[in-house]
């Protein structure tokens, strides 16, 4: 086992906290946040819309399970949301250098290290999600002693430029015809939608799709502040003329939100658990969400025909809206949650049944 080096942990406003090394040995900057998932940091880490930010997970043992094969099916790595790491550091409280998972094939810190992504260990990360959630989200930056480096605001830049497809790509043969804006896309959206009888067609976050032949349009999750991508908010304007059934999620929603006339906001510390709870608008009926991101729909932005369709039962934020007239809804939670819950992922079956009346019409 390789020694491990201190490092060190800078926030915007001084405070410095110290640990141990297990990953790369590089500095790295990028936005603290914390996440308060117990279990899946393999899809956390590959999950797009963490791109530029250091990510603190709560629960205090990480490591135990290693990291999962990258076997792929369907051109999608099975265990993972993306092929790549994405967030810029990770933080934890104890690290476990022994790993025993049937499906591992390498320790979390081998395979931060092949990334070239930082992780600490030995954080109070209880301290530090205290101090994030009094202050908000903040800047920080990993640096190994006798290493440098300037602090970096992803929100600053249009995030989305960096994770999305570089180039047209298709999945599946189905009977449905998917065109799937990538902003960032985890792979276990491609997954749900391919149990539904779809062919999925992938392009870019800046393509003009209004010459596409589809059925349904979907707009993916991804990273940074939504009002960065003005020509995908100009494209999905142009597509509310029509009728064709309209799906968002994450950012997706922030993007129907933009494109139809409303607002967006920066949450103070934003939501990224597997634990949030929402509520169905106009019932008594409350799931339990997946969620990441740091923007927020203002739900009284939201004029015309649109109207919320779930609020966050914890702070009463946008997490999702409806159209009152035409086949078109958002989530900002995620129903295809991997590794869960999936109180929600009936809502790809809503999207599908939207898609049908709107073919049988």
């Amino acid at each position: 086992m390789k020694k491990s080096i201190q490092v060190r942990l800078t926030l915007e406003d001084g405070t410095v906290y110290t640990g141990r090394s297990f990953g790369a040995e590089l500095a790295s900057a990028g936005e603290v946040v914390f996440n308060t998932a117990m279990t899946g940091y393999p899809e956390s880490l590959t999950d797009p819309s963490y791109r530029g930010q250091i990510l603190c997970l709560t629960y205090p043992l990480v490591g135990n399970y290693g990291a999962p094969a990258q076997s792929e099916e369907n051109d999608l790595f099975r265990f993972y949301e993306s092929h790549s790491i994405h967030i810029s550091g990770l933080i934890v409280s104890d690290y476990s250098f022994e790993y025993s998972h049937w499906n591992a094939t390498e320790s979390l810190g081998d395979w931060l290290e092949k990334n070239k992504v930082p992780g600490i260990y030995g954080i109070d990360t209880r301290a530090l999600t205290k101090r994030i959630r009094e202050k908000g989200a903040m800047l920080g930056k990993i640096e190994p002693d006798g290493s440098s480096i300037e602090f970096y605001d992803p929100n600053k830049v249009n995030l989305v430029s960096e994770v999305s497809t570089s180039g047209r790509k298709v999945y599946g043969d189905g009977r449905y015809r998917i065109l799937l804006v990538d902003c960032g896309v985890k792979y276990n959206i491609i997954r749900n939608l391919l149990k539904r009888d779809t062919t999925i067609i992938r392009v870019p976050w800046d393509h003009d799709f209004h010459n596409e032949e589809y059925d349904g349009l979907f707009i993916s999750n991804g990273p940074g502040d939504p009002k960065m991508c003005d020509v995908t908010i100009g494209n999905i304007r142009r597509s509310f003329e029509g009728d064709k059934p309209v799906f968002g999620i994450c950012l997706g929603n922030q993007l129907m939100a933009l494109a139809s006339g409303a607002d967006t906001y920066k949450l103070k510390y934003g939501h990224r658990s597997h634990n949030q709870p929402v509520l169905l608008v106009g019932t008594d009926k409350a799931y339990i969400t997946s969620q990441n991101h740091g923007f927020a729909v203002d739900n009284k932005t939201l004029a015309g025909e649109w109207e919320p369709l779930f609020i966050n039962i914890n702070d009463k934020t946008n997490e999702g809206m409806k159209h009152r007239s035409k086949p078109f809804f958002s989530t900002q939670f995620h129903p295809e949650a991997s590794g869960g819950p999936t109180d929600t992922d009936y809502l790809f079956d809503v999207f599908i049944d939207n898609i049908e009346k709107s073919l049988s019409r």
